[in-house]
């Protein structure tokens, strides 16, 4: 699948976070499925912060605590973003550097235009901006239908991609996993970004003082998803695995632009 490096062993440390906060039964599905690949640390948001794409919180000092209760016992919480999560996890809050960062799983899909704005994509990317290879995993539907299947794939999917030795890094992979019992055995394919139409319209609303209230409209249907995009793969039952990058240059219009320097 990809070029080996580094000798893969089970020492590996993991740093994993979400963006749908450190309840969230998909963050706990995928620290059960990563149990035995090495030591595992946790830091996740303390609220949901779906929708907050690579932001960091500049405005405020942040707080970290480590959860109460046997089902999150050992994961730290940080008020703020899934990259704040990272980024602290990265430059201090940890005595050691990662050998992998994970994000999710999350409660939907991260497919097409989406990825810009996923904050579970953000998380598995403030890691892959320092170095270390990431894997962003959703599940493709909303409501953690078969959970345990997706988690299951997940791991399945970092065995293989561990297989041999680390890949040599940095790189980042965003996982789409469908909702069904089989999710572990489902083909794999590698895809490239689909394209959404436009949002739907904004919603407004009036708050109990008569004042106008708004809330961001649903998401355009899919434009672009055509055969090897990652909306055809999971519509045929697939798991899609997209390779991103963050190099925003639309290096083919250089040429065109250059006459302005």
């Amino acid at each position: 699948m990809i070029g080996n490096s580094a000798a893969y062993n089970a020492a590996m440390r993991i740093l994993i976070a979400n963006d749908d906060g450190y309840l969230a039964p998909g963050l706990h599905a995928l620290v059960r499925a990563c149990a035995g690949l090495g030591e595992i640390d946790v830091v996740a948001p303390e609220q949901n912060a779906s929708g907050t794409s690579n932001a960091l919180t500049l405005n405020r000092p942040l707080s970290v605590f480590e959860a109460s209760g046997e089902a999150v016992k050992g994961f730290r919480v940080v008020n703020g973003t899934p990259s704040d999560c990272v980024h602290i996890a990265l430059t201090g809050l940890l005595p050691h550097r990662p050998d992998l960062v994970l994000s999710g799983i999350n409660n939907g899909a991260n497919m097409g235009d989406d990825t810009l704005y996923s904050g579970t994509v953000a998380a598995a990317m403030e890691g892959y901006l320092f170095g270390i290879p990431a894997i962003a995993f959703s599940q493709v539907h909303k409501g953690w239908g078969e959970l345990d299947a997706a988690a299951a794939a997940a791991r399945a999917l970092i065995d293989r991609v561990l297989a041999g030795g680390m890949p040599a890094g940095p790189w980042l992979l965003n996982v789409n996993i469908p909702n069904v019992p089989d999710a572990m055995t489902r083909p794999r394919r590698i895809t490239r970004l689909g394209r959404r139409h436009a949002s739907q319209p904004v919603i407004r609303q009036t708050n109990p003082r008569g004042e106008p209230i708004y809330w961001i409209g649903p998401a355009g249907d899919a434009r672009d998803a055509g055969e090897g995009t990652d909306f055809h793969a999971t519509a045929q039952g697939c798991v899609s695995v997209t390779p991103l990058q963050v190099d925003l240059s639309d290096h083919a219009s250089m040429g065109r632009w250059s006459a302005l320097a």
